[in-house]
């Protein structure tokens, strides 16, 4: 009997450690695929060297630097960087080529502005999430 309830108050008392820790690393993966995003729809808007869009590809440049700092407060620097560039690979393989945004902005562009307008609430869901 003693013994079960150790193991009842350790679940009770652990469990939110790992729901945090579930949460986190879901939150940052999303973080990761929005700097993902940014980048390369930054780097793509830059290429096509225009000026009247260069102020575009500074916002989402400085949007992923944004969503970058933001995941590298769950993440040390090295588990950041292998991060992002797994996610990059990952969102650079879906594309037809350099310059094709369009499925990427139909899947991140709406979902990565909600996350960076209110990083608490989107991590408050996945704490929910993954109780």
């Amino acid at each position: 009997m003693m013994k079960f309830k150790m193991t009842l108050l350790a679940a009770v008392f652990c469990s939110p450690i790992a729901v945090a820790g579930e949460a986190e690393q879901a939150f940052t993966g999303e973080l990761m695929d929005c700097a993902a995003y940014y980048q390369i729809a930054s780097e793509a808007i830059a290429a096509v060297d225009s000026p009247q869009m260069a102020a575009v590809s500074s916002r989402l440049k400085s949007q992923a630097t944004e969503a970058q700092n933001l995941a590298g407060q769950y993440l040390g620097a090295e588990a950041l960087a292998e991060a992002l560039e797994q996610a990059r690979q990952n969102k650079i393989m879906t594309m037809k080529d350099a310059s094709d945004l369009r499925g990427l902005m139909a899947t991140y562009k709406d979902k990565c502005k909600a996350i960076m307008a209110d990083p608490k609430a989107r991590l408050d869901y996945w704490i929910m999430a993954t109780m």
